[in-house]
């Protein structure tokens, strides 16, 4: 096995371990709309330093870091999104019974 070839499979089983270990946030996130528990500074800076990071991963040559970065571009940017839309969602049911 040559290391170019090491490293890619290093790469692939690094990209399916991380990108498991982030599934069930999501998930629950999408079973229960909770989305408290998650700081809104955190879900902007994660989606800032995505796009940053963007630039340098569309100069590599294709391969696991495009995935597992497309994973984390679309599960940080659903995560800010629905924490925007439950956490208003909440708070007017909130207002309701109250």
């Amino acid at each position: 096995m040559t290391g170019a070839s090491v490293a890619l499979l290093a790469g692939t089983m690094s990209t399916i371990l991380f990108a498991s270990s982030a599934l069930p946030m999501v998930l629950r996130a999408i079973r229960t709309r909770d989305l408290a528990s998650y700081s809104p500074a955190n879900l902007v800076l994660a989606n800032v330093g995505n796009a940053v990071h963007c630039i340098y991963v569309v100069h590599l040559p294709p391969g696991p870091i495009w995935f597992l970065h497309g994973f984390y571009v679309v599960t940080s940017a659903l995560m800010l999104l629905w924490w925007l839309r439950f956490h208003s969602h909440q708070r007017e049911v909130r207002e309701v019974l109250t």
